[in-house]
């Protein structure tokens, strides 16, 4: 099994332009772009809640794909989580939702929200904990019971079951995650920024046998790169330059690293930029990998 390869474009939420986010997002629906990443702060007071904006933004749209990336875990209960997810899956008739999830980062800002802080082991045990409770509550079961160290479910009946196409993508960094992402998740969204080209294939290396391990097939788990960026002049930097060498670039990705999905987060004028790879990029790197 090859799973094609995914383009799409971040959007922010931010409200400082109240129609941006839906603007954006109509341009990358019309452009036939395949998803729309969006950024989860809530204790950013420029951000609209990233929930709310997603599913406003879908009932805006047509064909789309929306993805938190990535939920934030430690203000989000996993339960909850799974329920606004399988919601949104069917509200919106299936496959244009993936739960992009991670074990939270900026403790201050979230202690300050009502949060829980914790430290880098407790954080991926919570990862794990909240996997498996939102399989739980996708499960279809009358009623389910987990009892873990962050989460517990004591009986409760899930409900509604999503379909086929909703998956856990996850925002994997270390070792242990990475692994996690292999044996229990859908799909893992690194971002160039973290995880520059350097460091690119072990990190893929370690989540293929996660997968294996698992018993799972790699090439079913889709990677999707998260790419700061800008097209622009020549450059010699990853995703800097001209049409020409983003083209060249992503199908490097594609080719040494196995990845299948790519995501835009321009660096500076969004709108224009995000035209540029919708309508230039976009089109002749599909060209070039179908060749």
């Amino acid at each position: 099994m090859t799973l094609p390869v995914l383009f799409g474009a971040n959007i922010d939420p931010t409200w400082a332009d109240p129609q941006a986010p839906e603007r954006l997002a109509r341009l990358v629906d019309d452009a036939g772009l395949d998803l729309v990443t969006v950024q989860d702060h809530p204790y950013q007071s420029a951000f609209y809640d990233t929930w709310t904006l997603i599913s406003y933004l879908a009932a805006r749209t047509r064909s789309i794909t929306f993805v938190p990336t990535v939920a934030n875990l430690p203000l989000r209960p996993p339960s909850m989580l799974a329920k606004a997810a399988a919601s949104l899956d069917v509200l919106t008739g299936g496959g244009r939702v993936q739960l992009g999830l991670g074990a939270g980062a900026f403790w201050d800002a979230i202690a300050a929200m009502g949060g829980p802080r914790r430290d880098r082991r407790e954080a991926a045990d919570a990862l794990e904990e909240a996997v498996e409770v939102i399989r739980l509550m996708w499960s279809g079961q009358r009623s389910v019971r987990f009892e873990g160290e962050h989460y517990r479910l004591a009986g409760v009946h899930p409900g509604p079951a999503p379909g086929p196409d909703l998956g856990i993508w996850l925002g994997a960094y270390g070792p242990r995650t990475i692994r996690l992402t292999g044996a229990r998740a859908d799909g893992w969204l690194p971002s160039l920024g973290f995880l520059g080209l350097d460091r690119l294939g072990d990190a893929v290396a370690q989540l293929d046998r996660g997968v294996e391990e698992a018993g799972r097939d790699p090439a079913a788990i889709r990677k999707v790169y998260n790419l700061g960026g800008i097209i622009g002049p020549e450059s010699s930097a990853p995703f800097q330059g001209s049409v020409r060498q983003w083209v060249d670039q992503l199908g490097s990705a594609v080719r040494d690293f196995g990845m299948n999905g790519f995501v835009y987060w321009p660096a500076d004028d969004h709108e224009r930029q995000l035209a540029l790879f919708a309508e230039e990029v976009v089109p002749a790197a599909r060209a070039a990998l179908g060749a």
